[in-house]
């Protein structure tokens, strides 16, 4: 039986992970960015003995990297990646769907349809998988993607998966909610972390923090992200469901009202999600600027089950449509 070119690259990627892992003692998602760094360079650490280095050799000579899709490295890849995170796995390793990551694709690609060219920036970026599946579905729309991430297994991680993707990735590694020094870019793409923000004394420098205890951590991570949009930017934010009934909604709403246009909520299916309460949205918020228009009507809809692709097709049609309304 013949494997398909995921399966053959994830199978290698494993393999090799595996067998670096044992060499190492290291954990398998450090020993995956080690494996994936080999294959794409072509060069293997001195450190490592000489028959697992000829073994290692061996496996990536005998599945070049030319050979596969850049999609299909990347789908491979995450298999790997989420594999590793079943082991080790902590609350802020979760990786952003594929199917979601298609959704805001789409969005982006329809609301910025006269831009011949994009910048991005991800202030939550993770592994890298939302941006780098946005990045190969737009096909070189894409110049550059700024992403910012704490964790410093995630920003290796990140960094291979945008080395064999061959996307242009910056990464910084930093708490996003610090001082960012990014160019403002023509969007923002998020999975926003949930939950509160420890640091109070960072909080404070935010129209968002909270008058008493933390602040939430997805207020300050919005209003950074609508600090670094160009105006007239576009920002699609992945969001609680509950995001405008919390206790600190009615500040939250009057600070978007001052600085976007909320263009659109689109609440993504509850089979994507663990539990009901873990279920999100995507909002879609344009920066304010002069001679820009808010939508005449705000696009509220609910995404229907992903799998069924022709109530899918249905809600882009109809999203297509809201949008050619608002252009009037």
């Amino acid at each position: 039986m013949n494997n398909s070119p995921v399966e053959t690259i994830f199978s290698m990627l494993n393999d090799t992970a595996t067998s670096l892992q044992e060499a190492r003692a290291s954990s398998y998602l450090e020993a995956l960015a080690e494996s994936g760094e080999y294959w794409f360079s072509g060069e293997i650490n001195e450190d490592v003995d000489d028959v697992l280095r000829k073994r290692l050799d061996h496996t990536y000579e005998d599945q070049p990297i030319e050979k596969f899709k850049k999609e299909e490295i990347r789908k491979a890849y995450q298999l790997a990646i989420l594999k590793g995170m079943k082991e080790h796995i902590q609350p802020n390793h979760q990786m952003t769907p594929d199917s979601i990551a298609m959704v805001i694709g789409f969005l982006l690609d329809k609301f910025t349809a006269k831009e011949q060219e994009l910048t991005l920036l991800d202030p939550a970026l993770g592994t890298g998988n939302l941006t780098l599946s946005i990045m190969n579905q737009l096909e070189g729309k894409v110049s550059l993607t700024h992403g910012v991430e704490i964790d410093e297994v995630l920003v290796r991680l990140a960094y291979v998966g945008a080395n064999l993707t061959e996307q242009p990735l910056h990464l910084y590694t930093q708490d996003s909610l610090e001082p960012l020094f990014i160019d403002p870019v023509d969007a923002v793409v998020s999975d926003l972390p949930v939950g509160y923000y420890p640091n109070d004394e960072r909080a404070a420098d935010y129209e968002l923090q909270a008058q008493e205890g933390h602040s939430y951590a997805h207020h300050l991570f919005i209003e950074q992200s609508i600090k670094h949009v160009k105006e007239g930017g576009y920002l699609f934010l992945l969001v609680p469901n509950g995001l405008f009934e919390s206790p600190f909604a009615s500040q939250l709403h009057e600070y978007l009202q001052k600085k976007v246009h909320i263009q659109g909520l689109l609440k993504l299916p509850d089979s994507l999600f663990k539990s009901e309460q873990s279920g999100k949205s995507v909002l879609i918020l344009q920066r304010q600027k002069d001679g820009v228009n808010p939508p005449r009507q705000v696009l509220l809809a609910e995404m229907p089950k992903l799998s069924n692709a022709q109530a899918v097709q249905s809600m882009m049609n109809k999203i297509g449509l809201w949008m050619e309304e608002n252009k009037k």
